[in-house]
């Protein structure tokens, strides 16, 4: 091989290797840049708001007693009669109050008798229900509803099957504000992270919002509502 192909050669040899390790170093440089860019940072942000419930639903059970049926059922209606003239003088409109079938139960036709003989042989449970906005007027007439129980009648308290029920149903028109909350305060947290840790805060990486909860504020005060939304937001971290 003459001087020129030798020197053509080495200059090829030594260009590759210098692109070779050109390469490699760009290469080390990237995955170090792609290493540090992946670095993040997960925060959660919290709002919170306690409401007055706008819905109430109050069923009022009573219970009639009697051995004729007719009579039974005159009873029921005058005590329905009655329940309703009581809630109309207290403020809550007729449109707002509403009657299910009356459950009767014949003690004579129940199949597993004990054998003693019942008082009455007929007994019915009647529930009439209010559904209304005026949370206030109608928590005054459950304050109230004992007067009715002097004049006779004989209410039924509450069971697990017929609860006063208090609802909020406004939760549109806080949302907007409640997420922003939670974002605003998931950066806090995050850029006081980044603070700590001699990074800078950089974009939201990805972001996912949690269920909103509507709960009672505590057991003694179910007509307040306590309004909760967490929302984690994860941002990348660069020195």
């Amino acid at each position: 091989m003459n001087s020129t192909n030798k020197t053509n050669a080495l200059i090829l040899g030594l260009s590759i290797f210098l692109g070779l390790a050109a390469l490699g170093y760009l290469l080390g440089r990237a995955a170090i840049n792609v290493k540090e860019y992946e670095r993040s940072v997960a925060v959660k942000g919290l709002s919170e708001r306690e409401l007055p419930a706008d819905i109430v639903i109050w069923p009022i059970v009573f219970t009639e007693s009697n051995n004729d049926l007719g009579e039974l059922y005159s009873a029921i209606d005058a005590s329905k009669k009655n329940i309703e003239a009581f809630l109309l003088a207290k403020g809550i409109a007729a449109a707002e109050i509403s009657y299910s079938l009356p459950s009767v139960t014949d003690k004579a036709a129940q199949e597993f008798n004990s054998g003693d003989k019942a008082p009455f042989r007929y007994v019915a449970v009647q529930t009439v229900t209010v559904y209304s906005p005026h949370v206030a007027i109608v928590r005054k007439a459950m304050d109230e509803l004992s007067e009715l129980g002097k004049s006779g009648i004989a209410f039924k308290g509450e069971d697990f099957q017929n609860q006063t029920e208090y609802l909020f149903t406004d939760l549109n028109k806080i949302k907007p504000e409640m997420i922003q909350e939670t974002t605003t305060k998931a950066r806090e947290v995050a850029l006081k992270f980044a603070e700590d840790s001699n990074s800078k805060l950089g974009k939201i990486k990805q972001a996912s919002q949690g269920q909103f909860s509507i709960e009672p504020r505590d057991k003694n005060n179910p007509h307040v509502k306590r309004i909760r939304v967490v929302s984690t937001v994860e941002y990348y971290l660069s020195d």
